[in-house]
């Protein structure tokens, strides 16, 4: 907490808390949080002249009565105006006898975080803002009547890591997700292809990656999922963590997970009382990254330079917009040669960074330029005449506008004991699936053991709070980890 003290005039005390407006229930216990705050000296009246923001009443959960206060009845300018951070929620509580944690994000870590959980004996619930299903950026999207099918974010993964390895073996025994045998490489502007030695297995899921991410959670028998929803306040009351989405409650919890990242989790964070959270969180740089789906007729013009016929996947080298282009046809239906070919096209990070709009609203000749810009850097990376390359009878375009994190920490998760609150996912370690796998075992190993200690010494649990970060290495697309070609520096 020394953090806090902004310079010698300031000093960090603890606001008394005040009897709650309303008469206590003396059969409820009592306030099972305490806060510190950045007060000004001298202190009147021993600092409880006004409330925190974050003092907890008893007697149930809390409910607004002013939109414009807390729902601890106190208003939070006063306190901002006395205070240079937010203050810090301290659970003083014992732990509960059966915990339940909220993981909010259900992409591959917070569905692995949720699952590991469960082997440890500890429910959960997780809230994730996916309408067409869970995964996150383990994206798969399915067009009828064909069906057009296309991988559009996480294209396939590698295995590094023995405790990942484990996860990756039972998925093979379930059928869920096979080892990927198609010819991958790098092509240069020109058509160029140089492929890339099998230096360690690929992996897909079976039907496309969503499919796989769904399947995470039919193990499961203590989990309950929530979906869409925008989880938009969390508020700390009588020792538990209350979450709601637009004033609409959706429970209390005795952990909160922040599965997610980007402008939600740090607007999520900013009025949480986890500032040690949040100063970390907002640490972290993301790149944007545009998505073209094209759906062709026929094959592709891929040139023929005698090293091989086809390939499935190629990392673009020396075109502007261009980083990967891949045949989901081909990886996901090898023995289907009469289907439409479904392409995926990702941009760099430079020119995602250059053509960035509300990815919430793309503006129509946005993605008219993008599209068209793809498509000619195709042209141009498989050495084809201008205007050779067939129209696509179908496109899409996306832009994923928090999509590979630049920075990290390098550390497997981020827990805070004293607000009972901790992050996972793939930034913490780098930008891979396995990095978001073992993310998310790692904070619900460290929870469960939190747990089991019964929160009696916390500090010994505090993990990730202050690490420093570095830039992250790999493609513009993420990391391979075991893949000989980890080359290029992702751009901020």
């Amino acid at each position: 907490m020394t953090g806090f003290v902004l310079d010698s005039s300031l000093v960090l005390q603890p606001i008394k808390p005040l009897k709650p407006r309303l008469p206590r229930n003396p059969r409820l216990p009592r306030s099972s949080i305490t806060i510190c705050a950045v007060e000004p000296r001298p202190i009147k009246n021993g600092g409880g002249g006004r409330r925190s923001s974050m003092e907890a009443g008893g007697g149930g959960a809390p409910r607004r009565r002013n939109p414009r206060k807390s729902s601890y009845g106190t208003s939070r300018r006063s306190v901002i105006k006395k205070s240079f951070a937010q203050e810090q929620v301290v659970f003083a509580s014992p732990v509960a006898k059966d915990p339940v944690v909220a993981i909010i994000g259900g992409g591959i870590s917070g569905l692995v975080c949720c699952s590991t959980l469960e082997e440890r004996g500890i429910r959960s619930t997780v809230f994730d803002t996916g309408v067409h299903g869970l995964g996150g950026r383990m994206a798969t999207r399915m067009i009828d009547p064909q069906p057009l099918v296309f991988d559009h974010a996480a294209q396939f993964f590698t295995a590094s890591d023995p405790r990942f390895q484990k996860l990756v073996d039972r998925w093979l025994e379930k059928g869920l997700v096979r080892e990927c045998k198609g010819l991958l490489g790098e092509l240069e502007a020109g058509g160029r292809f140089t492929p890339i030695p099998s230096s360690t297995a690929r992996y897909i899921g079976v039907k496309g990656m969503r499919p796989l991410a769904d399947s995470i959670l039919c193990q499961n028998h203590v989990v309950n999922i929530v979906r869409p929803c925008w989880i938009s306040k969390l508020e700390p009351f009588n020792g538990m963590w209350y979450l709601t989405e637009k004033e609409k409650p959706h429970g209390h919890f005795d952990a909160i997970v922040i599965a997610h990242n980007g402008k939600c989790a740090n607007r999520l964070l900013s009025t949480s009382g986890l500032p040690l959270l949040t100063r970390q969180m907002k640490r972290l740089e993301l790149s944007a990254v545009w998505a073209l789906l094209a759906a062709f007729k026929d094959p592709l013009s891929i040139p023929h330079n005698g090293a091989f016929t086809d390939f499935e996947g190629a990392f673009v080298k020396g075109v502007d917009s261009l980083s990967w282009m891949a045949n989901n046809t081909s990886k996901l239906f090898p023995l289907h040669g009469d289907m439409p070919q479904c392409w995926t096209f990702f941009s760099t990070a430079a020119y995602g960074k250059r053509n960035k709009v509300p990815q919430e609203n793309i503006p129509r000749v946005t993605a008219e330029k993008v599209k068209e810009d793809l498509l000619n850097d195709v042209e141009l990376a498989l050495g084809l005449s201008k205007g050779s390359l067939q129209r696509p009878f179908y496109t899409r375009v996306q832009l994923w506008g928090a999509a590979l994190p630049t920075n990290t920490p390098g550390i497997p998760c981020i827990f805070d004991p004293h607000g009972r609150a901790g992050i996972c996912g793939d930034w913490l370690l780098g930008s891979s699936v396995e990095a978001a796998a073992i993310s998310g075992l790692s904070l619900a190993n460290h929870i469960a053991d939190y747990f089991q200690s019964g929160g009696s010494q916390p500090d010994d649990f505090a993990v990730g709070l202050h690490d420093e970060f570095h830039a992250v290495a790999g493609h513009d697309i993420g990391q391979f980890p075991g893949m000989k070609s980890e080359k290029q520096v992702l751009e901020p």
